[in-house]
């Protein structure tokens, strides 16, 4: 291989032609819009990897994201293109959801989901673990891995938005400021006994 010949391979192993940047950038704003929509349907808990198998599709998730916003074939120029079309989705969507979390009228419309209290006080909340999409054997895991030896061991689980799930011991004083805009606190008050 020549000197002019490895130059040319190089740029375009790593340029990318003009007229492929817009489909680059429409290309990682619909997927992100997408995984947006997925996350929103299914839940958080689909990317917190609790399994072997979680894991394996997430990073089939990523694979197939990945492929369609690069395009083809593949250069160094889309993936960086790529990269910052997908961080400045983010980067406007948190802005967007700061905003809209202020207003009473638009409590975040979904961008972000609230905290929610999924077991209390040794009974599971079926409507909020419904909603949050909370099985027993998720709570199983998350009490184990809190070594929780016993259900009424657990004061609360809440789910958080991040889709893991947090357990708090019974007979811990819990802080109200931890609390505060977790959907279901009330089940979490000691004077509160009905856990329906």
């Amino acid at each position: 291989m020549t000197i002019e010949e490895w130059t040319a391979a190089l740029i375009s192993a790593i340029g990318i032609e003009w007229w492929r940047i817009p489909i680059v950038i429409l290309s990682a704003v619909v997927i992100y819009l997408v995984f947006y929509l997925l996350i929103h349907i299914f839940g958080p808990r689909i990317l917190t990897g609790s399994t072997s198998f979680d894991a394996a599709v997430i990073i089939m998730l990523g694979a197939v994201a990945g492929r369609v916003v690069i395009g083809h074939p593949p250069t160094l120029a889309a993936g960086v293109i790529g990269l910052v079309t997908l961080v400045l989705m983010e980067v406007i969507f948190g802005a967007l959801n700061t905003a809209l979390s202020r207003s009473t009228k638009y409590p975040a419309l979904g961008l972000n989901k609230r905290p929610v209290v999924v077991f209390a006080h040794g009974k599971k909340i079926e409507h909020y673990a419904r909603r949050a999409r909370v099985t027993d054997q998720d709570l199983a895991f998350a009490f184990r891995r809190s070594g929780i030896a016993h259900r009424s061991q657990v004061q609360c689980a809440i789910m958080e938005p991040n889709g893991f799930i947090s357990v708090i011991r019974e007979g811990e004083t819990i802080d109200p400021l931890l609390i505060t805009g977790v959907v279901g606190q009330e089940f979490v008050l000691p004077e509160d006994d009905s856990l329906d």
